[in-house]
This record gives C-alpha cells, structure tokens and sequence, in this order.
C-alpha cells in the first residue's frame, strides 16, 4: 500500500452492508487511498499535498432516496451520491486537512445492478466508490468529454485493482 493520503471515515448506516464485503472498514479505506493517489498523480486540482478527510456512508435505499430528491430534486435511489466539502478550492486553514467530502452508497440498488450486469457485488460496489471518489477529487460527466476522461481513469484505476472495464 502507497502513502496514506487521506482519512477516511467509514459510516455503516445499513448494516446488511457488514457480511458482503470481508473486512468492510480495511476495504473502502485501501480503495479510496489508491483512487485519491491516481487522481493526484493524474493532476487533479487538490491540494499539493494530496491528503484530505474523505467520508463514506454505506446506506439503504430508502435513505439515499431521500438525499436524490433534496440534493438532486430526484424521487428515486440512485446507487451513488457524491457531495464536495467545498467548492472553488477554498481552504478554511493551510494547517487542516482538505475536507474532501461525502460518498454515499445505497445497498438494494447497487446489489441490483450487480445482479443485473451478472457482476460480483465486491466489483460493482469498488465501482461505485472509485467513481464517486473521483468527483470529490473535481471530476465529473457533464459532457462527453468529461464522461471520457472520467470512465478512463475509473478503468485504469480498477484493472490495477484486477477488476474489469464496467462500461463494455
């Protein structure tokens, strides 16, 4: 494992999340470690440093579904919400860390979709958390350009984690 570059705080809202992924803590900590180190190498704008506080909620689906439609004005689970700490890189005190922000990922939709791509849920699940990683580190799909850039650095990042290109 590289440097620790950030802190990452692990929130079990849905404990039905706990038996599906051996060592859940260890394992959402090493994935956002790799994810935040490739961003930063590949020159997303964090602070040079690259360390921030990052957090992620494992939820349910009825929770989640209450985020969409006051963050997003949508009435339905999504599978993963990301929301930045702080927009246009303000930084409150150059001694504390970036606040990076929240990944949020619901448990029904995501096994859903696992079930329904005939993929393991561990694969689609690192999916998810490396995708709603790499927008806390400033990307995002607005566009097709940004849609490319994003979906090819998700898929650098989970084949050095042996897992397959998701979007073929």
């Amino acid at each position: 494992m590289p440097e620790k570059i950030s802190d990452v705080c692990v929130i079990i809202e849905e404990k039905k999340w706990i038996p599906l992924i051996d060592n859940l803590n260890n394992y959402v900590d090493d994935v956002v470690q790799k994810t935040w180190l490739k961003a930063k190498q590949e020159g997303a704008e964090i602070p040079s440093d690259g360390f921030a506080e990052i957090a992620v909620f494992l939820v349910n689906d009825d929770k989640i579904k209450k985020l969409n439609l006051k963050y997003r004005q949508i009435d339905k689970p999504t599978n993963v919400l990301s929301f930045p700490a702080l927009e246009n890189d303000i930084i409150v005190d150059k001694n504390m860390p970036f606040l990076a922000g929240d990944i949020i990922i619901s448990l029904e939709t995501t096994m859903n979709e696992a079930i329904e791509n005939n993929q393991p849920l561990i694969e689609h699940f690192t999916h998810l958390l490396v995708h709603g990683c790499l927008h806390l580190a400033g990307y995002d799909h607005e566009n097709n350009l940004q849609a490319e850039i994003m979906e090819n650095l998700e898929t650098v990042i989970l084949a050095e984690m042996g897992i397959k290109n998701p979007y073929v």
